[in-house]
């Protein structure tokens, strides 16, 4: 059974915590990576969604009371992305995706590997 992007990042967060094993953590924060990418996705069609029929008066009202501010010159689809990742931040998956990304730099372990930095 698949788990959605929420309770997989979840699930991947809390067993991290009793983990020390540089792979072990790397493994858990790879498949956290790809989890936070497709509950992002899925909060943008979502977010998509819900504001299609918003009139753009509408939708700029919505930006604004979630913090995504519609700026001048930005394309509808650029604010349906910044309304979406803002609420996909300030979701529990995405906040467990920061503690999972915390505890595995605390051993030294990142997605990048060490020619890229």
């Amino acid at each position: 059974m698949e788990m959605n992007p929420t309770a997989l990042l979840l699930d991947l967060a809390a067993r991290a915590q009793s983990a020390s094993h540089r792979d072990t953590l790397h493994d858990l924060l790879s498949a956290g990576h790809r989890a936070w990418c497709e509950g992002v996705a899925d909060v943008r069609a979502g977010v998509d969604r819900e504001t299609s029929s918003l009139s753009d008066a509408e939708f700029a009202e919505r930006c604004a009371a979630a913090g995504a501010a519609w700026e001048e010159g930005m394309a509808r689809e650029e604010a349906i992305s910044a309304l979406a990742f803002v609420t996909w931040d300030a979701a529990p998956a995405a906040m467990a995706y920061i503690e999972l990304a915390e505890r595995a730099a605390h051993f030294g372990v990142c997605l990048l590997g060490e020619e890229v930095l």
